[in-house]
């Protein structure tokens, strides 16, 4: 006689993500249209550390009545999993990591926005995985993919994202179990049931219309596009498909962050790199564009004034009765506070402060309780400081390093367009905030005058500017790589380029490890 067939679900989730409370409605769901379930959760040691996996079985002879009670696992067993259905979407290449979905047998239902991992968020340069991968992942480790931003949706619904998903394994059809059971599961938990039954009809007519449209379930939702400013339509017409992307994100975003007239600043220095190499103007547009909205006291306020802010909180609240407190802690230091006012009036001050305290300058410490009227007006109050930005004296620092990057690249594509390349990128060193970004921006300006100083003298050379990328590469792969990184790049830096001076193409080569 046949083994009765176990269909596996598996559900790794993060603290918050209601991955619990998902498994409790696919049981309920289950034994109300009279089928023998388990479930069983391993939590994991930390937020992004290791997630809690739900695992849950389902025996597929309905109402079976057998001598033997049927033995259910405790555990996923790689290879032999029906379901994955992941509420983040690193979750999915972590599974696919431990070798549980099988392309011949698992079906994949996720979510796919992204919740950092720690050593995504701690990396210096860019640690975070690329969800383009993941993607491709998904897509060869599954028989079936259902893939859209479950928790936009459940936004969209004023609902949470275990109720879409729940909605989106409905429609996959992979359990026997029949919609009103899902329903019935919702109803029967008795919390936020119109909310989740919204949620749950969402993820149903999404993934149903996505599995329809692609017709075996391999489908993935585009990523929303970004309006363009109506003052910049004509300007982003004429460019290519991939430059236009970027430059209407930036554009929607300078402008938010300051003014129409900020956006145009910004076209106005990226003019000279379009009708130069493509890959050269897509590293200028998307650097600059985050380089120019930069992070200071007054965006701060700015984000955390917004009304959409309060209404997510009000959201995740999910008592409507509830009295929400939003208290923020904020400890700027001395450069952040005089960083928002006027240069002329504050740099002999900011001179001053630099050598009382070279190392770091004192910070000081504030508990915002935002949702009172005076915490509010505030922080609404520094927001609207706005207008004084461009005068700033952190204004003033900030453009002028981006005109001595933007020059040098300008400068370096008239001799080497992989050279200008390389200098773009160096643009990637500066970030953080406080003494973190203040230290990068010393190694950032250093780097700048060596590698510039390189290519004059293979200019004044044999031409040969190979060196010149190799020193910038190596100098910046060591910055990204962690603090350590950073105080030797100067050295190499340093090293390499007296080397060159003094004719000694090997020395220089071998302070850059290039055994060539």
């Amino acid at each position: 006689m046949d083994e009765p067939r176990i269909i596996s679900v598996l559900i790794p989730a993060v603290g918050g993500q209601g991955g619990g409370v998902l498994a409790e409605w696919i049981v309920e769901a289950a034994l109300a249209d009279g089928y023998l379930v388990q479930s069983t959760s391993i939590p994991g040691v930390a937020q992004r550390t290791g997630s809690t996996s739900y695992y849950v079985e389902l025996l597929l002879d309905e109402g079976q009545e057998s001598a033997e009670a049927p033995v259910f696992s405790l555990y996923p067993v790689p290879g032999a999993l029906d379901v994955l259905l992941a509420p983040e979407f690193l979750e999915v290449g972590r599974a696919i990591e431990l070798g549980f979905p099988s392309p011949s047998r698992t079906t994949i239902v996720a979510s796919s926005h992204r919740l950092y991992a720690i050593h995504e968020k701690t990396a210096t340069g860019r640690g975070i995985y690329p969800v383009e991968d993941l993607r491709r992942a998904a897509r060869a480790f599954s028989r079936g993919l259902i893939l859209f931003d479950a928790l936009a949706l459940a936004r969209e619904h004023g609902t949470e994202a275990n109720a879409v998903l729940l909605g989106a394994l409905a429609a996959s059809g992979v359990l026997p179990v029949s919609e009103a059971a899902y329903r019935k599961a919702i109803e029967g938990k008795g919390v936020q049931v119109s909310a989740n039954l919204k949620g749950f009809e969402a993820g149903l007519a999404r993934a149903r219309a996505m599995t329809e449209a692609e017709g075996h379930g391999h489908a993935a939702t585009a990523e929303p596009g970004v309006a363009v400013p109506p003052d910049f339509t004509s300007d982003v017409a004429g460019l290519t498909e991939s430059l236009r992307s970027i430059v209407s994100t930036a554009l929607a975003r300078l402008v938010d962050y300051q003014d129409s007239r900020y956006a145009r600043r910004y076209l106005d220095r990226l003019r000279p790199f379009m009708a130069r190499d493509p890959e050269l103007a897509r590293l200028v547009a998307r650097l600059l564009a985050v380089w120019m909205t930069y992070e200071d006291a007054i965006r701060v306020a700015q984000l955390k004034t917004r009304w959409s802010r309060f209404e997510r909180i009000r959201r995740e609240a999910r008592d409507p009765a509830a009295e929400v407190v939003v208290t923020d802690y904020l400890k700027p230091d001395l450069d952040e506070i005089y960083g928002i006012l006027p240069h002329r009036l504050v740099a002999p001050f900011a001179r001053w402060a630099e050598r009382r305290w070279p190392n770091g300058r004192p910070t000081l410490g504030q508990h915002i309780r935002t949702t009172t009227v005076s915490g509010y007006l505030r922080l609404w109050l520094l927001a609207r400081c706005r207008r004084l930005r461009p005068s700033s004296y952190r204004a003033h620092h900030e453009h002028a390093r981006m005109e001595r990057w933007l020059d040098l690249v300008e400068r370096c594509a008239g001799r080497d367009i992989e050279l200008s390349r390389e200098v773009a990128q160096a643009a990637r060193l500066v970030k953080g905030y406080g003494q973190v970004r203040r230290r990068l921006e010393s190694t950032f300006d250093d780097l700048l005058a060596r590698v510039s100083r390189a290519a004059d003298l293979a200019a004044a050379g044999d031409g040969d500017y190979r060196l010149a990328r190799s020193l910038i590469q190596r100098c910046r792969a060591l910055v990204l790589a962690g603090p350590d990184g950073e105080t030797q790049a100067p050295r190499v830096a340093a090293h390499v380029v007296e080397r060159l001076e003094a004719g000694d193409r090997a020395g220089a080569l071998a302070a850059l490890g290039d055994p060539a």
